[in-house]
């Protein structure tokens, strides 16, 4: 992967010692960890946060990361990045937009990684959580106003206009809107239609009839006399259907006979059926749970094969055609989280790397205090050589020695940094999901099915289904044990 290398490092903390050339080599060996290449560096030394973002630099490294010269930044800590939340989050917006990743190696944050990801994923669903809260407040009037017939924002469909507060055929479409009916039943297909109305002359309200539209149009209840409000919404960024009880039916002026509208739309749902009905393969990543559940039996992963008729999608294994309800997963993920939440103290972490990791921190302590004495004794040398206490040539013979050291303190203090960071973000994985696992279990039911397949593929590695339980594979938690020897990752399946 190539990598940029970001450096701010303002006046006062250069004359504090953090000099840029420590903090590119300390970003130069978390890359060289990861095996990455370094291509670019980004120098803004001593420049201001305030404007950061409009400084040359900055506006090169995102045309870097817009064209794919880079795929991942590696800086010393957020607040080298951005000044403020907000600044972060757009910029992490981009970088997402753009497939590439931040590295904050204070932060140990890296979203190369399911951990990295999933910090991100997290914060975003959550912002959309509250801006779907706040919508959900301001439109609690519409149900109120469709009721009772008045307009709740937008035009009113094809063939139709608001005229006094009241909805009423619009003269110039109605006869549009009996044709379009009218072709379609004569050919059963839709983009026949389409290019016939636009042979005819005729046009939809800011183009020419389209496949998309005209299907809207004839699906649309509004033309045999029963107008639909607050059936649909794009809380989630695309259209959706609400639940049928939520609807609000009110009764118009028709266009077309109710017989009309009916025969148009069992031939439009004939035409669906021939297309879903004998899928030979199902689609990938579509659902909860897509790519990450296999059996028990050694058949491969199982998958999701959509019928008219199914309310909740089932998973199912070719060799051995065992089957589980996607519902039946999600509870059980609910009950690991909950369960990872109740007793995080009864982790099995990795001591390999906690050793290893305690190791090298105080060997970082050893050598920042040698480089203090050194320092230290550096700085008498030269303050008795400026009082005439000692020689030049005692002078030089104490002073290059010592110089050497602290050069050779200076390289390996920014290496083994390094090799910190690339611990510390192997390791806030297992740290993060686990405290994480509160929040997302309580959270989860207000989730949209987006923001919950997101976190699910950045939390769960794989789902191996079994015959009365689930094995959950999680990304950075290998030794999910409690005390008495259990298998914590082992969840039952959950009705």
């Amino acid at each position: 992967m190539k990598v940029g290398i970001w450096i701010r490092v303002s006046t006062e903390d250069q004359a504090r010692g953090e000099s840029p050339s420590n903090h590119t080599a300390r970003a130069q060996m978390y890359a060289g960890s990861k095996g990455w290449e370094v291509v670019e560096t980004y120098d803004l030394s001593g420049v201001s946060g305030k404007d950061v973002l409009e400084h040359p630099e900055a506006k090169r490294m995102l045309s870097d990361v817009k064209t794919g010269r880079i795929k991942s930044l590696i800086f010393s800590k957020l607040a080298r990045l951005a000044r403020n939340t907000r600044q972060l989050l757009e910029i992490s917006e981009f970088f997402q937009k753009n497939d590439a990743n931040l590295v904050s190696l204070e932060e140990s944050i890296d979203t190369s990684t399911p951990a990295g990801r999933l910090l991100y994923t997290v914060i975003g669903a959550l912002a959309q959580w509250e801006r779907e809260e706040i919508s959900a407040r301001i439109s609690a009037s519409i149900p109120i106003r469709a009721k009772l017939g008045k307009t709740t924002g937008g035009q009113g469909s094809f063939g139709y206009h608001w005229v006094e507060g009241e909805i009423i055929p619009n003269p110039a479409e109605v006869s549009i809107v009996k044709r379009i009916f009218e072709l379609f039943l004569e050919s059963g297909k839709v983009l026949p239609t389409c290019q016939q109305l636009t042979k005819e002359g005729f046009r939809a309200s800011q183009s020419e009839f389209c496949p998309r539209t005209l299907k809207f149009i004839l699906k649309d209840s509004i033309y045999k006399g029963i107008r639909r409000s607050n059936y649909s919404s794009k809380s989630t960024g695309k259209f959706e259907l609400k639940k049928e009880e939520d609807w609000v039916l009110c009764a118009v002026e028709p266009i077309i006979s109710e017989d009309t509208w009916e025969r148009a739309n069992e031939v439009l749902e004939a035409t669906r059926l021939r297309f879903t009905v004998n899928r030979a393969e199902p689609k990938q990543g579509k659902y909860l749970f897509s790519g990450l559940l296999t059996c028990h039996c050694g058949g491969g992963k199982m998958y999701c094969y959509p019928h008219p008729k199914m309310t909740v999608p089932r998973y199912t294994c070719r060799a051995c055609k065992i089957k589980v309800d996607e519902d039946v997963v999600e509870n059980s993920l609910q009950y690991l989280l909950k369960s990872i939440a109740m007793s995080p103290e009864s982790l099995c972490g990795d001591n390999g790397n906690e050793i290893n990791l305690r190791d090298k921190q105080n060997r970082m302590e050893l050598l920042k205090k040698d480089l203090k004495v050194i320092n230290k004794k550096i700085d008498t040398l030269i303050e008795l050589v400026g009082d005439n206490r000692i020689d030049r040539e005692t002078f030089a013979s104490r002073f290059e020695p010592l110089t050497a050291q602290r050069e050779n303190i200076s390289k390996e203090v920014p290496r083994l940094q390094g090799e910190i960071d690339f611990i510390n973000s192997e390791d806030v994985g297992r740290q993060y999901v686990v405290s994480q696992a509160t929040t997302l279990a309580a959270l989860w039911s207000e989730l949209s099915y987006e923001a919950r397949q997101e976190i699910t593929k950045e939390v769960v590695e794989r789902i191996e289904v079994r015959k009365e339980s689930l094995h959950f594979d999680i990304h950075h938690i290998s030794n999910l044990k409690q005390k008495d020897g259990e298998t914590l990752a082992d969840s039952p399946l959950v009705p």
